[in-house]
C-alpha cells in the first residue's frame, strides 16, 4: 500500500473556495513582492476581479486597435504565444510568414517588385516603432549625401502636419531631427500641401504625409504633395522624398478606393507604414514598415547576428517579441484575402454612414469628419454654452461607452470634438443603440444646466463692472469665446497631451 501525505495548509487551501479564504481580506501587494505564495485559483479570482474595472474593450469606441478575431485565429494566436519571433533559426516557418506578409503588403501598396522578386519590409510592434525605423532611414541617407557634400549634417528637419500622432514627436525628440508642422484651421484639419512644401529646406530629410488622420479620419492629398515637391525638387537640385503614415488607412485604401494614388505609384514615396492591428485587423501589437526598393534602406541599419543559429539580418528597435501577432496577420491576409477585406470595410463605412446620420438628425452636432478616409465619425457642439463635448463624453461613460473628446491641434484649438472609431465589430445595431444614448444625455443635460459652462459665464460677466459703480453693463459673451475658457478649464484638469489620440 502508498501512503500518501497532504501538508494542512494544502489541505484547507482546497476545501475553500476563494472567497471564503484569507486572501480576500488582505489589501493586495502593490510595491512590493509579497513573502508567500498563494493558490493558483486564488491569483486567478483576485486578478480577474481587479480587471472588471476595466472597460469594455468592444465599447472602446477611442481606439483604432482590433478588439475581436475569429475563435481559430484564437487558437493559433495561443499555440504560438511562447515563440520569441527573434529566433528565426528555431522557428523558420514563421520567418518564413513574416516575409510572406512583406511582400503581399508590397504588392498592395504597388510597390515596384516582380512577381519572383523579395519586397524590403519589416514587421514591427505597431506604426510606432515602423516610423521609427522609417525616419531613421531618411535621416541616415540625408546624412550620407550631406557628408559627400561636405555640408553641414546636424541639422536634419521633418516636415508633416500639426495633426500627426505623438509618435512623430517622439521620433523627432528621440533622434534629435527638427518637426515642422503645418498648422491647420479651422475646417481643414489635415496638412496643406502646398504649406508643406513651402517648409521645405536642404535639410528637409522627408515630408510626412498621413493616409487618416487620428483627429477625423481624413486621407492627406499625397498626390497633390508628390506634384508640388517634384516641382520643387527640380527647381532646387534636391531630392527630398515622401514618406506616408498610413497606420489606419493603408488597410482601408486598396480596398474601398483602389484608384486613389497615394502609394508607391507615386515616385517620391520612398516608405509606407501601416498598423496590422488596426484595420489589418489583428489585436494589439504589428505593424509593418514596407521601403520601394532595397536602395531607400541604408545597409548600414541592418545588423547581421548569428549567436541563434544561422546568419540573420535584423532592422528593429527591439529584439525580443512575440511570434504569434505575424501569424495572426498572415491567417487573416489568407482567410480573408481582398474580397474579405473589401466587404470588412465596407461594412466598417456602413455603419458609420448610420452613426452619422443619426447624430446629424439631432441637430446638435457639426460633423467633421469626412466620407473619404478612414470610418471615423467626428462631431462637435453647435452651442458649447451650456454644455461641452468633455461632459457628453464623461456621461457616455454611465452607457458603457468610452468616447474621447478633445480638442483640434494649432492653430484650431477651439474646436472641440467627439470621435467614434467604426470598427470591425462595431455593428448597424450598436450605432443606433449609441446614438439613442446621445440623445438621452443630451436631454437630462439641457434641464441640467451645467455648472462647468455657468461657472465661466458669471465670472467673465462679474470683471465687466463700470467703472463708476452703477452695477453690470448689459453683458454679451460670444459662444466662441466661452467654449474657449472651458476648453482651458478641461485642459487644466486633464494635465496631458490630446493630439493623436487612438
Amino acid at each position: 500500500m502508498v501512503l500518501t501525505t497532504t501538508s494542512i495548509r494544502e489541505s484547507e487551501e482546497s476545501l475553500h473556495c476563494t472567497f471564503a479564504s484569507r486572501y480576500v481580506q488582505e489589501p493586495l501587494p502593490k510595491f512590493k513582492i509579497p513573502k508567500k505564495s498563494m493558490p493558483k485559483e486564488a491569483a486567478f479570482q483576485i486578478v480577474n476581479d481587479e480587471l472588471m474595472l476595466d472597460g469594455n474593450p468592444r465599447l472602446n469606441l477611442a481606439s483604432f486597435v482590433s478588439t475581436w478575431m475569429e475563435p481559430e485565429c484564437d487558437k493559433l494566436i495561443m499555440s504560438s504565444i511562447n515563440k520569441n519571433y527573434v529566433d528565426m533559426d528555431e522557428y523558420p516557418v514563421t520567418t518564413e510568414l513574416q516575409n510572406r506578409c512583406v511582400n503581399m503588403l508590397a504588392h498592395l501598396f504597388q510597390a515596384p517588385v516582380g512577381d519572383d522578386e523579395t519586397a524590403v519590409g519589416v514587421g514591427t510592434v505597431g506604426s510606432s516603432e515602423a516610423i521609427m525605423l522609417a525616419g531613421l532611414a531618411f535621416k541616415r541617407k540625408w546624412q550620407a549625401k550631406r557628408k559627400a557634400e561636405g555640408k553641414p549634417f546636424d541639422m536634419p528637419n521633418i516636415v508633416t502636419g500639426a495633426n500627426v500622432q505623438v509618435c512623430w514627436e517622439k521620433f523627432a525628440r528621440y533622434f534629435e531631427v527638427e518637426l515642422k508642422e503645418v498648422k491647420l484651421k479651422e475646417g481643414y484639419y489635415v496638412m496643406d500641401p502646398a504649406k508643406a512644401v513651402e517648409m521645405v529646406d536642404e535639410n528637409t530629410i522627408c515630408v510626412a504625409a498621413i493616409l487618416g488622420s487620428t483627429l477625423t479620419g481624413e486621407f492627406e492629398d499625397v498626390k497633390l504633395l508628390n506634384e508640388l515637391l517634384t516641382k520643387k525638387n527640380e527647381e532646387t537640385g534636391w531630392d527630398t522624398p515622401i514618406h506616408v503614415d498610413a497606420a489606419s488607412g493603408g488597410f482601408i485604401a486598396p480596398f474601398l478606393w483602389p484608384d486613389l494614388e497615394w502609394d508607391f505609384r507615386l515616385p517620391l514615396v520612398k516608405s509606407i507604414n501601416v498598423s496590422g492591428h488596426k484595420y489589418g485587423l489583428v489585436y494589439a501589437g504589428v505593424g509593418w514598415v514596407i521601403w520601394r526598393s532595397k536602395e531607400d534602406l541604408p545597409d548600414e541599419l541592418v545588423f547581421h547576428i548569428n549567436y541563434l543559429g544561422s546568419d540573420q539580418p535584423t532592422f528593429t528597435l527591439n529584439f525580443s517579441k512575440g511570434s504569434y501577432q505575424i501569424i495572426a496577420q498572415y491567417y487573416q491576409l489568407i482567410r480573408l484575402g481582398f474580397e474579405g477585406y473589401k466587404g470588412v470595410m465596407e461594412n466598417c463605412v456602413a455603419n458609420a454612414k448610420v452613426l452619422t446620420e443619426g447624430i446629424t438628425k439631432m441637430g446638435r452636432f457639426d460633423i467633421v469628419s469626412k466620407d473619404v478616409g478612414v470610418p471615423v465619425v467626428a462631431f462637435s457642439l453647435r452651442d458649447s454654452s451650456k454644455y461641452t463635448v468633455f461632459e457628453v463624453s464623461e456621461h457616455l461613460r454611465r452607457f458603457g461607452w468610452i468616447v474621447p473628446a478633445y480638442t483640434m491641434p494649432p492653430d484650431a484649438e477651439h474646436i472641440a470634438v467627439l470621435r467614434v472609431v467604426i470598427r470591425e465589430d462595431f455593428s448597424h445595431s450598436l450605432a443606433e443603440r449609441l446614438v439613442s444614448d446621445i440623445e438621452k444625455i443630451l436631454t437630462e443635460l439641457d434641464t441640467q444646466p451645467s455648472p462647468l459652462a455657468t461657472k465661466a459665464v458669471r465670472v467673465t460677466a462679474e470683471e465687466v463692472r463700470n467703472d463708476k459703480g452703477d452695477g453690470l453693463h448689459q453683458f454679451h459673451m460670444d459662444t466662441v469665446e466661452t467654449q474657449k475658457d472651458i476648453i482651458k478649464h478641461w485642459r487644466k484638469i486633464a494635465g496631458k497631451k490630446t493630439r493623436g489620440v487612438c
